[in-house]
């Protein structure tokens, strides 16, 4: 009882917000409010000063077009920090940007969206970093978890329900029911994985050197996993290997399937893995009820139907599944004693919930 007056206390003079840290983007919803941002994790750094230069769209601009002592820097590998101090900058610069016209006495609640099966390290670092950019107390969820609760599945009864989650870093696969992870597994082949294919490729097959950034435009412009009736085609601009000059070629669908195939190949064996463990009655759940489809790999043109086709299950895109983790982490919020049992436990124990 004396928990919850704390709670209504501590709501009155602070924010709830909830993150989806990821690899590529980093989302955030103000509850109340919804979802007020959607970034690039990206840090852009001034090395003569130290100082912090750009976050989030506009250093993703600079990405390739820095002068020496300015570096534009992605503070997030495979979904989990690589770099501490980058991190906490962009913490506390989406902090500060989600508050605005809204900051309260006391720092926000916050949750945070994470890969499943990360170390208790890496966990740590996370809350530390936002609790250094600000926060007031720090939750953290499995972002396969969080998705499900985004997009309304049916967690807290006796029921499997699957979940892939392919973002930038990694691709999260779990099988969930009663409000905990049955089965997961996460494989570090995600869309990042998927740009290094295609700039490897394109440099070996037409010896043009092209940056991270194009191989995302033509991953988004004409990859398909599936060969399709029409074929899709865009023009790419690089550097010649040979002359050192500027060329552009053209690059089709083929193109990129032929790149990416040994990743979407092992992607594949990484998801029927975590089936081939699952318990058969969840295995006949998923059968009836399918695997639900969510991040950013969700929308490359003819992944459901592949997965339909290698799994041997139905497979449905969520509505709207770039944002299927951050509504969780934002549903959570809304109800947070009811959702209590999905979060991972801190160590910390000043915490005012503890």
């Amino acid at each position: 009882m004396f928990k919850g007056f704390l709670q209504k206390i501590y709501g009155a003079f602070s924010n709830d917000i909830g993150i989806d840290l990821g690899t590529a983007n980093t989302l955030v919803y103000l509850r109340g409010r919804g979802i007020v941002l959607n970034e690039p994790s990206v840090v852009a750094v001034n090395q003569k000063t130290g100082r912090v230069v750009a976050v989030g769209a506009q250093a993703k601009d600079m990405l390739g077009r820095t002068p020496g002592h300015v570096i534009a820097i992605r503070p997030l590998v495979d979904g989990v920090i690589s770099d501490f101090e980058a991190t906490e900058e962009m913490l506390a610069y989406l902090l500060k940007r989600a508050e605005q016209g809204a900051k309260k006495i006391l720092g926000p609640r916050v949750v945070i969206g994470i890969p499943s099966g990360i170390t208790n390290v890496e966990t740590r670092a996370v809350r530390d970093a936002a609790r250094n950019a600000g926060a007031r107390e720090v939750h953290i969820v499995e972002e396969p978890m969080a998705a499900a609760i985004g997009i309304r599945l049916p967690i807290e009864e006796p029921v499997g329900s699957m979940v892939i989650d392919i973002g930038g870093g990694t691709c999260d696969v779990a099988i969930i029911s009663l409000k905990g992870v049955v089965r997961s597994k996460n494989v570090r082949i995600a869309g990042d994985r998927l740009n290094a294919d295609i700039v490897s490729y394109i440099r070996s097959e037409f010896k043009i050197l092209v940056g991270e950034r194009t191989a995302e435009e033509l991953k988004i412009a004409v990859c398909a996993v599936l060969g399709g009736t029409e074929p899709l085609e865009t023009t790419v601009r690089g550097r010649d290997l040979v002359t050192g000059l500027p060329r552009e070629v053209i690059i089709t669908d083929t193109d990129v399937r032929e790149a990416i195939s040994q990743s979407i190949d092992n992607l594949l064996d990484s998801i029927k893995e975590v089936l081939e463990t699952t318990p058969p009655e969840m295995l006949s759940d998923c059968l009836e009820r399918g695997a639900f489809l969510v991040g950013g790999g969700a929308l490359i043109k003819g992944m459901p139907e592949l997965l339909s086709e290698v799994l041997k299950l139905p497979v449905y895109v969520a509505d709207d599944p770039l944002t299927a983790v951050v509504r969780g982490t934002g549903i959570i919020l809304e109800h947070f004693d009811e959702y209590q049992d999905v979060l991972i436990k801190s160590d910390d124990e000043l915490s005012p919930t503890q």
